[in-house]
């Protein structure tokens, strides 16, 4: 991506779903923040947002609530940034599934299971040149939990900045409640950042 692999990006789109309709389990209580958007469609966000480098202007969100426990059973939404869209589907009561591609106008990328790779198993990522070539990157057997452990850790530990700072959390939250609105509005709506004094 950051060697123009791919040329400009222009589409991302990111699918995260799994089961689950335990209605003692925390994802599933409205009142509290379940449902899908809440619980995985935080990783589209944030993953649109850290590929475009920047944030969108405007949203638009659908959703599906469930008539037992009130949450977002699946939540679909559109990412406008200036350089181009990203869309995802995320929910909580659809068969086990995640992927994303990346298109941008001169070639492809292809994740698997790009969200919560198993500890235990390479995962791949396919790279579609601009000429047709299809080349296959296989990614190091990894813990993400542990890596991401160890280097909030070591930013306690060293005093140094945590990889991702709360500033980014913010911005994340501010884009999934434009979604919500959206959802509600049934309207596009705008992304705005507010800032703390």
């Amino acid at each position: 991506m950051r060697t123009g692999g791919i040329g400009r990006l222009r589409i991302i789109q990111v699918v995260f779903s799994y089961f689950n309709d335990d209605a003692g389990d925390i994802r599933n209580q409205a009142d509290i923040g379940g449902g899908a958007l809440m619980d995985i469609g935080c990783y589209p966000v944030s993953l649109s947002r850290f590929m475009f480098d920047a944030e969108p202007i405007r949203v638009c969100g659908v959703i599906d609530r469930d008539p037992r426990f009130g949450i977002d059973r699946h939540t679909s939404a559109i990412l406008k940034f200036a350089e181009g869209t990203s869309s995802f589907v995320c929910s909580t009561q659809a068969a086990p599934c995640q992927g994303v591609s990346l298109l941008g106008d001169a070639g492809q990328v292809e994740i698997e299971i790009p969200l919560n790779p198993p500890p235990d198993r390479r995962c791949g990522l396919w790279w579609q040149h601009s000429d047709g070539r299809r080349e296959e990157i296989a990614l190091e057997i990894c813990d993400q939990c542990t890596i991401q452990g160890d280097l909030f850790s070591e930013a306690i530990l060293q005093d140094t900045p945590v990889p991702t700072p709360l500033e980014d959390a913010v911005a994340n939250m501010t884009v999934i409640d434009a979604v919500f609105r959206s959802a509600e509005s049934g309207q596009w709506e705008p992304v705005t950042l507010r800032h703390r004094d």
